[in-house]
């Protein structure tokens, strides 16, 4: 049996909100119930799950990473650029409205509604270009 990655829980201090935001700046499909989750959906049939987080205190922030192609950066960048949302260049988000060219790709980095560190980008890490 390979192994694949089928879900995740993402935290939240509202999962409505995070889990919309999510779906429509990636261009995805309604947040559907599961239990207490709200799931988004990604195309290689894995969901993020968002929860409401229950804990006192901040939410430790999280990054999520999504491999998209060229047509979909735009689509996507576009919404981000929509919104007005703040984006970076690098993970650190030092390099504040610019994307980034590594191997050969784009990629940016914006924040979701709690904080996590969401990334898009066109070429995997290390595959050269």
């Amino acid at each position: 049996m390979a192994v694949q990655l089928n879900h995740t829980i993402v935290s939240a201090r509202d999962k409505q909100v995070s889990a919309t935001f999510l779906a429509e700046i990636l261009g995805l499909g309604e947040p559907r119930p599961f239990g207490p989750f709200l799931g988004v959906a990604v195309d290689n049939d894995i969901t993020l799950d968002y929860a409401d987080w229950g804990g006192d205190g901040e939410l430790t922030r999280q990054h999520y990473a999504f491999l998209v192609s060229e047509a979909e950066f735009d689509e996507i960048f576009g919404r981000i650029q929509a919104r007005n949302l703040v984006y970076w260049a690098d993970p650190g988000h030092d390099m504040e409205g610019q994307i980034n060219r590594r191997d050969g790709g784009r990629g940016c980095y914006f924040d979701d509604p709690d904080g996590h560190i969401l990334e898009i980008l066109t070429r995997p890490y290390g595959s050269g270009g």
